[in-house]
């Protein structure tokens, strides 16, 4: 009987060791991040680590493809994976995903850095909204002081993160002061990754066994069998990375006036009020998240403001074009905030054709108001003048006339009998002045 009980107890025991062992199964958290780098995405991955971190997680994989993005919120990223306690992998995917500016310090910041064939990194140095970056003068002196100051930041950035993670340092910093791109293959034959993979499960079985340093001790990672999660963006998080993209900031500010516009002159429609009013907070969100120009954002209100006082004050054009040039002009100047981030409006893709569209929309109303003006008058009581109509009672020299099929109170400069045809000369009130109409004349 005590062997029995003996066993039993063995057997519990081993149970309840089990229990924990499974639970704790080998598991890869996956994220990805497939836009602009921003403070949305940059929350979205730190508490994607914090949460590899809590629940055991074998490695948090980072599936990136990226134009770039904030550097404020480039850093908090790249400081958060620097300091993780979990190994963090990158690998740009899939095939013909970028790696760029943003997207190369991020990169070269994983524990592992990988990348798929055809994808591209690099083209790390800060930009203006015009495209200036970079460019120097016959003295070989940067044209730009806050250009200037914010590459030298960048390359002390990106060589810092190269060292600590032992990568190519002369090539960083190259992918700063040169804005060099380089292909997957490059930057493996370059040691600025680690290794290429055609897939995530090919990625795992490359990197079965391999040993990363995390937090100054050596993990050897096992992947090939563990089970991938996948942690999805928060919906409000993700409203906020949509938010975060310049261009959708223009359209939603051009959007908002453009329909306010509509209400104002049509009031009680509501429809468009609404929609404009959302649109309107709905940018003044981005704004809060993206950095801008106030300079910028003040001369694209301007030529708004213009290209509206076109169609009230008609001054033959002339505030119409400048209004189309200052939209230009503010909206290309909008996020040029070279030192703080490396996005922008889209010039020719958004810009112009938003500008366009709201030009040919104010063009249309001017028109309208125009013609309106001009055409004659079709509504009233002055359009009687010019009628013709008969006497309905005898004009001597003040009677009644039956005019566009009313009864009317008239006066004549002479007399005129009942039945006959007279033509109204003038309005006063709700009294008309005629005379006999001229035979000659048809009516």
């Amino acid at each position: 009987m005590s062997r029995l009980r003996v066993a039993l107890r063995a057997w519990l025991c081993a149970q309840i060791l089990l229990v924990p062992c499974a639970a704790l199964a080998a598991h890869v958290n996956v994220v990805r991040i497939g836009g602009s780098i921003n403070p949305a995405s940059s929350d979205y991955l730190k508490q994607a680590i914090a949460q590899s971190e809590s629940d055991g997680a074998a490695a948090l994989l980072l599936e990136l493809d990226t134009p770039g993005g904030l550097l404020a919120a480039t850093k908090d990223i790249v400081e958060a994976m620097l300091n993780a306690r979990v190994p963090v992998i990158v690998f740009v995917a899939p095939r013909g995903a970028w790696a760029a500016s943003a997207g190369a310090f991020i990169t070269m910041a994983g524990h592992v850095a990988a990348m798929a064939p055809g994808t591209s990194i690099g083209a790390a140095s800060p930009i203006s909204a015009g495209g200036e970056g970079g460019e120097r003068d016959d003295k070989n002196q940067r044209k730009d002081v806050a250009m200037e100051k914010a590459e030298k930041f960048t390359a002390a950035f990106i060589e810092s993160i190269a060292r600590e993670r032992k990568r190519n340092v002369e090539w960083a910093q190259k992918a700063v002061r040169e804005a060099e791109a380089i292909t997957a293959e490059e930057a493996l034959k370059l040691h600025v990754i680690d290794l290429t993979a055609d897939s995530r499960a090919d990625l795992f079985r490359q990197l079965e066994g391999r040993k990363v340093e995390v937090s100054g001790q050596t993990v050897t990672l096992a992947l090939s069998d563990a089970e991938v999660r996948v942690i999805e963006m928060k919906p409000m998080t993700r409203l906020f990375d949509f938010l975060a993209d310049p261009n959708v900031a223009m359209l939603l500010v051009t959007a908002g006036m453009l329909l306010l516009f509509v209400e104002f002159n049509s009031p009680g429609v509501i429809l468009p009020g609404v929609a404009g009013a959302v649109c309107l907070v709905l940018a003044g969100i981005a704004f809060q998240i993206v950095p801008f120009s106030w300079v910028g954002l003040l001369v694209l209100m301007s030529g708004v403001a213009l290209m509206l006082a076109e169609v009230y004050l008609g001054a033959f054009g002339v505030l119409f074009a400048v209004g189309i040039v200052c939209m230009l002009i503010g909206g290309s100047m909008v996020f040029d905030v070279p030192e703080l981030s490396d996005l922008s409006v889209s010039f020719w893709s958004v810009l112009v054709p938003v500008v366009a569209g709201f030009a040919l929309f104010a063009g249309l109303v001017i028109i309208a108001v125009s013609r309106t003006i001009l055409s004659k008058q079709t509504a009233g009581v002055s359009e009687l003048i010019g009628l013709r109509g008969r006497v309905a009672i005898r004009l001597a020299p003040e009677g009644k006339v039956f005019v566009r099929g009313e009864y009317w109170n008239a006066s004549a400069d002479e007399e005129i009998a009942s039945g006959e045809s007279v033509e109204v000369t003038a309005v006063e009130g709700l009294h008309l002045w005629v005379r006999r109409a001229d035979p000659r004349r048809s009516g």
